[in-house]
């Protein structure tokens, strides 16, 4: 979990004044892990640190809270009608546009009771500025440490019908993901952009591919099989971390056959998926997105265990 500055310096220009109330230490069965946080305003909030009473209570106490630092610490048990069995302490802040942090550092760190800074905090800062070592949201000696939320995978989305619609709308909340959206003029899009998606209009998308990392994830969808192919072209090419068609198998087949009249090997043309999600859910826009999301998020863990597991074999 991370501290999202966008999310809070959002919130304070359209409410003023937003208290954030972030799970600072676990103990036990909690219904959220460490840096898990949400923003409350008056008539308001947006984020969850885990629902039923305890974010209700910690939400109260948010709105009627006059000092501009609080840790609380709440057992999970009868009292709160929760069955966790755990702790949690919260930390609740009070932010202003003149209280928010540096948008240039990458992690937000700061005391929850008066005392310099111990030396176990000053090394994890060391870490992070001088070795890249980013730390993971503590409560350390009395001070509590967050990395800044920066958005790890590049995601773009190729075409705003129904199901690229559906896509940003199921994909944008998801807070690793930094997602580009592309199709072939403004018209094409909503009124309205989902938070944190860059809507780019381009007569012929496939001249936008050179401009994606080479790990990206791309999810293809447009209203046109010869843009759809053009835009798998242009990927096998240029190097990808995932590429999802939708389409059907009959689709699959004519596109695997052009492809490799293109002069892509079988294996390279592999490396596609078509078509995209859970079938099984149906063919809704909706229930597309559901599978894609739940099939992308499959993929990130997946890369975070083996990240784990490399780091454990080199230790």
């Amino acid at each position: 979990m991370a501290f999202d500055l966008e999310a809070l310096r959002d919130a304070v220009a359209a409410h003023a004044c937003v208290t954030r109330v972030v799970v600072a230490q676990v103990k036990g069965s909690s219904p959220r892990e460490v840096g898990a946080a949400m923003l409350v305003w008056d008539g308001g909030q947006s984020g969850t640190i885990g629902g039923g009473a305890l974010e209700y209570e910690a939400a109260e106490h948010a709105r009627g809270q006059n000092m501009p630092r609080r840790l609380s610490t709440h057992a999970l048990g009868p009292d709160l009608g929760q069955c966790c069995g755990g702790s949690v302490t919260l930390l609740s802040e009070v932010y202003t546009a003149a209280d928010l942090p540096d948008p240039d550092h990458d992690v937000v760190v700061r005391a929850t009771t008066p005392g310099s800074q111990p030396l176990a905090v000053s090394r994890l800062l060391n870490a992070a500025r001088n070795q890249g070592q980013r730390p993971e949201a503590q409560l350390l000696q009395g001070w509590m440490v967050e990395p800044v939320h920066r958005p790890s995978q590049s995601l773009w989305i190729w075409g705003a019908g129904h199901v690229g619609r559906a896509l940003a709308e199921v994909l944008a909340p998801l807070p690793d993901l930094d997602i580009t959206w592309v199709d072939v003029s403004a018209e094409k899009f909503p009124d309205s952009i989902p938070a944190g998606v860059t809507a780019l209009p381009e007569r012929a998308p496939e001249r936008l591919v050179p401009h994606a990392a080479s790990d990206a994830q791309h999810l293809i969808l447009t209203y046109s099989h010869q843009l759809d192919l053009a835009l798998c072209h242009a990927l096998l090419g240029h190097g990808f971390g995932f590429a999802g068609l939708i389409g059907s198998k009959t689709k699959w087949a004519r596109f695997r056959a052009r492809l490799s009249d293109l002069g892509h090997s079988q294996e390279q043309i592999a490396r596609l998926t078509c078509p995209i999600g859970l079938p099984e859910l149906g063919k809704h826009p909706q229930a597309i997105a559901i599978g894609v999301a739940a099939e992308l998020m499959a993929l990130s863990r997946r890369a975070d265990r083996n990240t784990e597991l490399n780091k454990e074999h080199s230790a």
